[in-house]
């Protein structure tokens, strides 16, 4: 039998679809905006400030796939 692992198992829920998120429509907390906003510098994108939760955590991960950065750190 094999062990279920959270941390590894691809079809574990710790990756919830934003738009399922309970919280999703609140406002970006201050460490999306901060990082959403470099981002946007790095790929030309405007900065909106009024994003929910949810709206921030999508256009993050598609401006990381834009952006220089190597997603889940620096290289």
């Amino acid at each position: 039998m094999t062990k279920f692992s959270p941390k590894t198992d691809e079809t574990s829920n710790t990756q919830k679809d934003p738009s399922d998120w309970t919280t999703g429509g609140e406002p970006m907390t201050g460490a999306q905006a901060s990082y959403l906003k470099t981002l946007c510098e790095e790929t030309g994108h405007p900065f909106d400030e009024s994003l929910t939760k949810a709206d921030a955590s999508k256009l993050i991960e598609l401006l990381q796939d834009e952006s220089e950065r190597v997603s889940g750190g620096e290289t």
